[in-house]
């Protein structure tokens, strides 16, 4: 089955204090529901702004880099049959974490 990334940019999840308790809930709800269906694969929040960026040299510098508009804030994957399938998780998380996300299929390599 093909695996998608679903994602939402830091800064989109814009969420009072006093709702982050239910917010909270209601995304490990998901998380829970996809382990139960067996489609969870792995996600999690990314540190704000904590970002390395290694060139092809091996040099180290800070990133993200200077002309990214929108930093990836968090990430779910999941294992489904079809892109629908990603489209209907892809709604209840961003229901549950009360921001727009985005579905991408992750490509790969017959090879490996």
């Amino acid at each position: 089955m093909p695996r998608y990334l679903i994602s939402f940019d830091d800064g989109s999840m814009i969420i009072p204090d006093q709702e982050l308790p239910q917010v909270d809930a209601a995304a490990h709800e998901v998380v829970r529901e996809a382990q139960d269906a067996g489609v969870w694969v792995f996600g999690g929040g990314v540190a704000s702004q904590r970002a390395s960026v290694v060139a092809t040299d091996g040099s180290v510098t800070g990133g993200p880099y200077p002309e990214t508009k929108a930093v990836l804030g968090g990430f779910s994957i999941v294992d489904v049959p079809s892109r629908e399938d990603a489209l209907e998780w892809a709604a209840k998380i961003a229901a549950a974490c009360r921001c727009a996300q985005e579905v991408r299929e992750i490509m790969t390599d017959p090879a490996v």
